[in-house]
């Protein structure tokens, strides 16, 4: 097929996206099972961080190399107003990224929109006010089966059953919501739509499941532990409140957006167990800077080589590769 430049370029940047995703996402992939493990000799909020960025590894390594690499190189080499056939492998590699943005896109706008709806249900129904205990208010909402979530991304309301608030003495209340506040600190459910528009290695494939529930637990054990923060008392309470939630029904299913306490009772017994144990401490936060200024000098020395003119050549013969 012929295509002018522009068009040319487009074809060109999807199609190598798609490849260097699917590269990395194989090595993830392949990797995922390992990296958990390794997570699990770290504490649960440093072990979230890392498998977050793991998840998130491939989309933004592609999107580095393509606008870092690809784009400068054509623009500055390839012959502008000319137009030149573009080859059948590069035209299927773009369509099946086109493919697999289109779902993740997809994905997250059901699950934004089943999140907003969520939201605007239980304000409809519920009354909002304040629990006397130390959390922002909350919407409570009559009957119904327990529930006790943050619901929202950019600013997120917790939504409480008047059953929770019933049924659980001050002291659990008052740390089941600041597990909660713990969530909403972190911003997960934004984490959480940022991995549902991550795209998969081929559409409609989860490809990255076992990644993601690992994620997920480990978020929950540090909202855990933040919210004890090393207290024995609140350790204690917490696993009782969570007990105490679980036997009285089975929660609701909540959107993909919207954290539950008792997202998973398949994990519940191992979270009294950490709780029971000993008091976990708070969320250790002393490796952000570190982490920080690791990334921003690692993405400085990528930027520095992306720009040597060897390098551009080189990527410029690659795209040519591919386009023919």
């Amino acid at each position: 097929m012929t295509a002018p430049y522009l068009v040319r370029l487009f074809c060109i940047c999807l199609a190598a996206f798609f490849l260097i995703h699917l590269a990395a996402g194989l090595a993830v992939s392949l990797w995922s099972r390992r990296a958990v493990r390794f997570a699990g000799r770290m504490r649960p909020s440093r072990a979230a961080r890392f498998l977050l960025a793991l998840r998130l590894l491939p989309a933004g390594l592609a999107v580095l190399v393509v606008a870092g690499l690809c784009v400068p190189s054509y623009l500055w080499l390839e012959p502008a107003g000319n137009s030149e056939e573009v080859g059948l492998t590069c035209l299927a590699a773009a369509m099946v990224c086109v493919a697999g943005w289109c779902v993740s896109f997809s994905r997250s706008w059901r699950a934004a929109s089943r999140s907003s709806g969520y939201i605007r249900y239980c304000r409809l129904v519920g009354r909002r006010t304040s629990l006397g205990v130390d959390a922002p208010s909350a919407w409570v909402v009559e009957g119904g089966k327990p529930f006790l979530v943050l619901a929202g991304i950019l600013h997120p309301k917790l939504m409480v059953s008047s059953g929770i608030v019933a049924a659980l003495p001050a002291e659990q209340l008052a740390v089941a919501l600041r597990h909660e506040r713990a969530h909403l600190v972190s911003r997960d459910n934004l984490k959480r739509l940022l991995v549902l528009m991550a795209p998969d290695l081929l559409p409609f494939w989860r490809s990255f499941d076992g990644l993601d529930r690992a994620w997920a637990r480990f978020t929950e054990w540090a909202a855990d532990d933040q919210a004890v923060a090393g207290d024995s008392v609140r350790s204690v309470s917490l696993a009782a409140a969570l007990v105490r939630v679980a036997r009285m029904g089975a929660c609701p299913q909540t959107p993909p957006l919207v954290t539950s306490l008792l997202a998973d009772s398949d994990d519940l017994a191992q979270r009294v167990d950490r709780l029971l144990r000993e008091a976990p401490a708070g969320a250790d936060d002393s490796s952000r800077p570190v982490i920080t200024i690791a990334g921003v000098l690692v993405a400085g020395c990528l930027l520095s080589t992306m720009a040597q003119p060897t390098v551009l050549y080189g990527v410029h013969s690659l795209l040519e590769h591919l386009t023919h």
